[in-house]
């Protein structure tokens, strides 16, 4: 296996479907914390309308027991209004050192002033509260990008552009890439919790 910038103990091989999702545990709770862990931004997917629209975004927590993950963002990004039309959602991420892709599918809520935004933005940096102190929305035309620079700015005003995301998800995918032998499997919580192999 190649040197990964994760320090973990990854199995050279995966012979059990119990070390997959142990695994995929291990590796996404390194995650949060984690910014060399590939995971740490992972791509999230949803549907707007007639379009998948992804777009790579913070993990700010996982936790498998609850079955949840979760991103903050600016409420009033584009995204918000997809996800209260349409919350399908897929999270999916690859680390090349670990050789090890994990996709999960669920659905997201928004979060917008009450109390995981709150608890959330009290957890946070000062260095990630004054991204919400942008003037304007995300993604909004402008003519000058100098005009929307952060300077002079109480970071704790950021709080009114605050939203939390929450992931829930039902099922995890797990690959690891090896040229002897793939590893593919599936964690489904839809039901009754399910789990197999899958072909590579």
């Amino acid at each position: 296996m190649e040197s990964s910038k994760v320090n973990l103990d990854i199995p050279k091989n995966f012979d059990s479907l119990k070390q997959t999702i142990d695994i995929s545990n291990l590796i996404l709770i390194d995650a949060v914390n984690n910014s060399k862990n590939q995971f740490h931004t992972p791509v999230v997917s949803s549907i707007d309308g007639d379009k998948i629209v992804s777009r790579v975004m913070v993990l700010r927590e996982f936790d498998l027991k609850k079955k949840i993950m979760r991103f903050h963002t600016d409420n009033r990004a584009a995204k918000i209004d997809t996800f209260q039309k349409n919350n399908t959602a897929t999270v999916i991420g690859y680390d090349p050192g670990l050789k090890v892709q994990i996709k999960l599918q669920g659905n997201i809520k928004v979060h917008i002033d009450d109390s995981q935004t709150l608890n959330a933005w009290n957890g946070s940096t000062a260095r990630s509260k004054k991204c919400y102190s942008v003037k304007d929305g995300s993604t909004n035309p402008i003519d000058s990008p100098e005009t929307h620079d952060i300077k002079d700015h109480n970071v704790e005003e950021g709080y009114k552009n605050f939203a939390v995301l929450i992931f829930s998800f039902y099922s995890l995918e797990f690959l690891y890439l090896k040229s002897s032998g793939h590893r593919r499997s599936i964690h489904d919580w839809q039901d009754d919790y399910k789990t197999s192999w899958l072909v590579p």
